[in-house]
């Protein structure tokens, strides 16, 4: 039989009655810790902290690192594939120019137009690299700002 006054509680030994972590209602302010007491929790505290922080950077750092090494390697074989098409129609060109001009003069335009190109190409390979860096674990910088806040007792929404 049980007792009418005691609280019920589930298979895993939390009251059936209130959730947990649920508020009961009662609103107690939480009692002052010594401080030798919340020196000691921290310095438990932020070793593990820091291992996590460590641990999300580099799970980060080698997700970006994947998508990098699959990107460069596509570049790759589009940059194999493209020298071995522009030779053709660089040969091509030459050689249609050398119907309305002498030989020298068709390999001197197809030339020029190729050296623009690559410069054009090189201004936005620039521009592209730029905006992907610095290669920084960016939220787990965020995280490690939010920790040290918090730790100084700085509140963030």
């Amino acid at each position: 039989m049980t007792d009418p006054h005691s609280t019920p509680t589930g298979a895993s030994g939390t009251p059936t009655g209130t959730p947990t972590g649920a508020s009961t209602g009662a609103t107690a302010a939480p009692p002052e810790e010594p401080i030798g007491a919340v020196v000691h929790r921290l310095a438990e505290q932020v070793p593990e902290l820091v291992r996590s922080e460590v641990r999300l950077a580099q799970a980060e750092l080698s997700q970006k690192g994947k998508a990098a090494g699959l990107g460069i390697g596509a570049f790759g074989a589009a940059g194999l594939l493209s020298l071995l098409g522009l030779g053709t129609l660089v040969a091509g060109a030459v050689l249609a120019l050398d119907l309305v001009l002498p030989a020298w003069a068709a390999a001197l335009i197809v030339g020029v137009v190729l050296l623009v190109l690559a410069g054009a190409a090189a201004l936005f390979g620039k521009k592209e690299v730029q905006q992907a860096t610095p290669v920084m674990p960016e939220r787990a910088v965020a995280g490690v700002k939010q920790d040290v806040a918090a730790i100084k007792g700085e509140q963030h929404p």
